[in-house]
């Protein structure tokens, strides 16, 4: 079904930057998540939690090659890859920091030797102690965007890191304050503290997030966009369903990863859905991946999608939906039909 209701569509003129909602900070519209750049990462049990091996140099070059295309936002977390994609992130922009808007999480517990994570921390005091460590492994004085990364953490819990979060406004040591939760009530309850200005969500071409949306134009939120490529199913790399290596999460997809089976690569159900929309997505001289981006950008003008890269290819193709900008409205109308929703 169309989406008729005019606050949750993109239809307002596309500049290529968008401002994460009330806190004034202008950002490019298109970010860069750093999750893969992380490399190889783990629980105890040995489930990967990483995409595999990367090069830490292309990694490098591909940040660099991004700055250069005009991205400024960049997100990543203390977790991934175990502190390594903060060092590596905290590397690339050196000499660069006032260029950018930088994002990160806390919240889960690991090892930086082992490269493993092993529980997760809801406390105060940990909140604390994990910010002071991003802030040296970015190798920075203040995080622009500090996010929870625990989606499920309980309410009053939560309640106190927002309370801590403000008091890290008061000391200059981050800016504004989010919550990666796909939960619309616990975005609700953050977005009552005064700096709190996004949600960090899954949202993509396959997995809409209405209420999520509503949620964000009511509280005046940025709608920061985990998933924009269903971990890599509107890429169209993986129509072959070739089997992924072991060190990919998406080898072993817990449950909250879907679009994949363990040992077979992508869900051909899934591989289905892109299939059907895959001509309106890349229409107008768009990449599949290209056409993703824009329909995020036309679902509403609050959302900010954080696509992983590995590559100075990605990089390029990924920017380079800023240029073609949002999709049109009878554009998304038509993939929701396609998809019948």
């Amino acid at each position: 079904m169309e989406n008729t209701n005019p606050d949750l569509t993109g239809t307002t003129a596309f500049t290529g930057t968008r401002v994460l909602g009330r806190s004034g900070i202008e950002v490019s519209a298109l970010g860069f998540g750093c999750w893969a750049v992380g490399g190889e990462w783990q629980t105890p049990d040995g489930q990967p939690c990483g995409w595999g091996k990367v090069d830490d140099e292309e990694s490098v070059r591909a940040i660099h090659r991004a700055l250069d295309l005009g991205i400024t936002f960049f997100d990543t977390a203390d977790v991934y890859g175990c502190g390594h994609s903060e060092r590596l992130l905290g590397r690339a922009l050196a000499g660069r920091r006032d260029e950018v808007v930088v994002a990160t999480k806390w919240g889960n517990r690991f090892d930086e030797r082992t490269r493993t994570a092993d529980g997760q921390d809801a406390t105060p005091e940990y909140a604390r102690r994990a910010l002071t460590a991003s802030l040296a492994r970015l190798g920075t004085d203040r995080i622009d965007l500090y996010q929870l990364h625990i989606s499920d953490a309980d309410p009053s819990a939560a309640a106190e890191l927002r309370d801590a979060c403000e008091e890290f406004v008061r000391e200059g040591l981050i800016r504004a304050y989010a919550w990666s939760t796909d939960d619309p009530d616990r975005a609700a309850l953050f977005a009552r503290g005064r700096h709190c200005t996004a949600v960090q969500h899954a949202l993509n071409v396959l997995q809409d997030a209405p209420a999520m949306l509503a949620l964000c134009e009511e509280a005046e939120q940025a709608s920061v966009n985990r998933s924009p490529l269903a971990m890599g199913l509107l890429t169209g790399k993986h129509a072959g369903g070739a089997p992924l290596e072991a060190g990919d999460i998406r080898s072993r997809p817990p449950v909250w990863l879907p679009g994949f089976r363990a040992g077979s690569g992508a869900d051909p159900r899934w591989l289905e859905r892109v299939e059907a929309v895959r001509s309106v997505l890349s229409s107008d001289g768009r990449t599949l991946a290209q056409g993703a981006l824009a329909w995020l950008w036309a679902r509403s003008a609050r959302t900010v999608p954080i696509p992983g890269f590995r590559s100075v290819a990605q990089a390029e193709d990924n920017a380079g939906a800023l240029a073609k900008g949002p999709l049109t409205a009878a554009q998304l109308a038509e993939v929701d039909q396609l998809l019948g929703r």
